[in-house]
């Protein structure tokens, strides 16, 4: 993966048709997006159970971009292999999850994939200071995680902002997850993001059969966060 600071729009396949991720992800790539973004819940970290290792790999022969597997799992570090050998590009976990997140990276890192940290609402930018020499990508969540189609928390700005100027000039992706749509787009991406996460917005109005809308709600989310 080489590096830019251009506007990514990356699918969650969370709000794809599940009986139909082959040809969703399919539709998605031919319309037009950067990186396919797969949720991973486990029910205890996050209110939600989705996709495990088994699942990553079935999709991951569907995906001619970049994987993008985010991790909303705790413990995290013992899962960490599983899901490169599923064949993540990049997986990120979250600073939340457990006491030993630089621990994690080195784990990302050491399994060939890039290495996401994911910050929650609650969850000041301070926290990951430490590991701004170590991480690939810092995922702002804006809403809380374990479940689509929520609204935007604008506290979460003011954060990127400061992750932004955090970040400097280092090689590292600002990913926005949560309520991104075309009305929010240009808000983070003024603030610094790069990477933008979006499942509803996407998948709304289309459908493997008419795929058309899922390319131009990514054109309207891009052309948004372009200004």
């Amino acid at each position: 993966m080489s590096f830019d600071r251009s506007i990514k729009i990356a699918p969650s396949i969370l709000s794809a048709d599940f009986a139909d991720f082959g040809r969703e992800i399919q539709a998605i790539e031919a319309q037009g997006c950067d990186w396919v973004h797969v949720d991973v819940m486990d029910g205890h970290f996050v209110p939600n159970l989705t996709f495990g290792p088994p699942l990553c790999a079935a999709i991951r022969k569907h995906i001619k971009t970049i994987m993008d597997v985010h991790l909303m799992i705790s413990p995290v570090d013992a899962f960490i292999q599983a899901y490169a050998d599923a064949g993540a590009d990049i997986i990120t976990a979250h600073v939340e999850a457990g006491p030993h997140s630089h621990r994690t990276m080195q784990a990302i890192r050491a399994a060939g994939c890039k290495a996401g940290i994911a910050l929650n609402p609650g969850t000041p930018a301070s926290a990951i200071t430490p590991l701004l020499d170590m991480v690939d990508l810092i995922c702002v969540m804006t809403v809380n995680p374990g479940f689509g189609g929520q609204k935007f928390i604008h506290s979460q700005i003011e954060k990127t902002k400061e992750l932004r100027s955090m970040v400097a000039d280092r090689p590292i992706h600002i990913q926005i997850d949560g309520g991104v749509t075309p009305e929010t787009a240009p808000l983070v991406s003024a603030a610094g993001a790069d990477v933008l996460v979006a499942g509803s917005a996407v998948f709304k109005g289309g459908s493997v059969a008419n795929p058309g809308p899922y390319g131009h709600n990514i054109r309207a989310i891009r052309a948004a966060a372009k200004g």
